[in-house]
């Protein structure tokens, strides 16, 4: 589709993708480049946007999102509120282990980090807040797809399996056979998927009406990893969570 083609809404969330982590800030001819619009709309547009405030410039001249879509994300339920629930809990499975601590949910084909808690000492990751990786490379990504449905699982394994380490499951049936069991064990072992020196314990957290709707973790050292000692920890957490959202499991099925 031209340029020309595309409707008014379009041109304006094409605007706001430009935006990532990778490029946090950018100029208005960088906007105009990576949105696919000619300066003059893209000049209009930003403008417009900046006005609302849902960008802001800088002494620089350079563009970066504002505040406004902040107020607005903080109304999202599966993000700042279901964060802002999580917080206790997640803190105290940092208190218990002083690793990694992480808090995801599920946005189509990836997850979306939404909550990341570490110490000094922890094993490096390659997550932040607002991270995306695909559902099969991460503890939370299978913690969640685990508890997707049949066809989704389907789809998801039939598709591409991108690897960032020789250890990432990269095989459709290694993946089913995985996910299998995921539900059997209710938590989520992933080893050496993303970095070849973390390992991730992960368990699936429920909404009120026993849906998982999210997924926390803990991230350690893979070559000293106590996986045993991680698994209660994980699943306390993640059952706290749960019932601070409504779940009460003496009432499921």
């Amino acid at each position: 589709m031209t340029a020309a083609a595309r409707s008014a809404p379009d041109r304006l969330l094409a605007v706001l993708a430009t935006f990532d982590h990778g490029h946090p800030a950018l100029s208005l001819s960088g906007i105009s480049r990576r949105a696919g619009l000619s300066l003059t709309t893209a000049h209009r547009l930003v403008g417009a946007l900046t006005e609302w405030g849902a960008l802001e410039r800088d002494a620089d001249g350079l563009y970066h999102v504002g505040l406004r879509l902040w107020e607005l994300a903080a109304l999202a339920p599966r993000g700042l509120a279901l964060r802002q629930v999580a917080l206790p809990y997640l803190e105290d499975l940092y208190e218990a282990t002083h690793e990694n601590v992480q808090l995801a949910v599920r946005d189509g084909s990836e997850v979306v980090y939404i909550e990341w808690l570490s110490g000094r000492s922890a094993v490096g990751v390659q997550i932040r807040v607002g991270a995306r990786w695909p559902l099969h490379a991460t503890g939370v990504g299978l913690a969640l797809l685990a508890h997707e449905t049949p066809g989704f699982q389907q789809e998801y394994c039939a598709g591409p399996l991108p690897a960032f380490t020789p250890y990432t499951i990269t095989d459709p049936g290694r993946l089913r056979r995985s996910l299998a069991e995921v539900r059997r064990m209710g938590v989520a072992v992933s080893s050496r998927q993303v970095t070849d020196d973390a390992l991730s314990v992960a368990a699936p957290v429920r909404g009120a009406a026993g849906r998982v709707v999210a997924a926390v973790s803990v991230v350690v050292p893979q070559v000293d990893a106590q996986v045993p000692a991680l698994v209660p920890a994980v699943r306390l957490a993640a059952r706290g969570i749960s019932r601070a959202l409504g779940w009460q499991p003496e009432q499921a099925g």
